[in-house]
C-alpha cells in the first residue's frame, strides 16, 4: 500500500532521502506540465521542475501541512516559472515565445475546426495557435500562471490562490484579466467564423 503523502513528508522532514524522492515521483509530471504549459519549451520546464525540487529539497522543514503538499510544490512551481520568465521578459525582450499550449486538445480550435473547411483547418489552427501565443506572451507572469492553473490544470481559486500567494479576489482578477486579453486577442480569427 502506498504511503500518505504526510507519512512520506514527516520521513523526509526527518532526513530520509528516499521518501524525498518519492515525493518527487509523485508530483514531478504535474510540475512539468505546469512548466511547460507556462514556457512553452522542453528544456526550460526541465530546468524549472529541476529547480523546483531542489528549492523544495532544501526548505522541506519549512513545510507545515497547512495546505495540500501539491499546492506547496506548485507555489515553488510557479515562483520558479515566474523567475524565469521574468528574467526573459528583462533580458531577451525580441525573442518570440514559443508555443505555450497543446492546441490540439484546446476546446477553442476543436469547436473552430468544425465550422472551418478541411483545406482550411491548419491554415486555421496556426493563425489560432500565433495569436494564442501573442496574447499568452503580453500577459503579467501572474496573469498567465492564473490561467494555465485554472483553465489548463482545472485547479480551484483557492488552490490558485495558494500557489500565487494572493487571496481569493486578487486571484479571480489575475484569472479574468487574463481571459479578457485572451478574448480581445482571438476576437479577429473567432469572428471570421461567424
Amino acid at each position: 500500500m502506498q504511503d500518505s503523502d504526510a507519512a512520506v513528508i514527516a520521513r523526509a522532514q526527518a532526513g530520509d532521502k528516499d521518501a524525498f524522492r518519492l515525493l518527487v515521483e509523485r508530483y514531478s509530471r504535474a510540475v512539468y506540465r505546469l512548466a511547460y504549459r507556462m514556457t512553452g519549451n522542453q528544456q526550460d520546464a526541465e530546468d524549472i521542475v529541476q529547480e523546483t525540487f531542489l528549492r523544495a529539497y532544501k526548505q522541506i522543514h519549512r513545510y507545515e501541512s497547512r495546505s495540500a503538499f501539491g499546492t506547496w510544490i506548485y507555489r515553488i512551481a510557479s515562483n520558479c516559472a515566474i523567475d524565469l520568465l521574468c528574467f526573459r521578459k528583462r533580458y531577451e525582450a525580441d525573442r518570440e515565445q514559443i508555443d505555450v499550449i497543446d492546441f490540439e486538445r484546446s476546446e477553442a480550435v476543436a469547436a473552430g475546426a468544425a465550422q472551418v473547411p478541411a483545406q482550411d483547418r491548419l491554415v486555421y489552427a496556426a493563425e489560432l495557435k500565433r495569436r494564442v501565443a501573442a496574447v499568452m506572451a503580453e500577459m503579467s507572469p501572474q496573469e498567465k500562471m492564473a490561467f494555465v492553473l485554472r483553465h489548463l490544470e482545472g485547479q480551484s481559486i483557492e488552490e490558485i490562490g495558494a500557489a500565487l500567494g494572493t487571496g481569493p479576489s486578487a486571484t479571480k482578477n489575475s484569472i479574468f484579466r487574463a481571459v479578457q486579453k485572451l478574448r480581445k486577442g482571438l476576437e479577429p480569427v473567432m469572428s471570421s467564423l461567424r
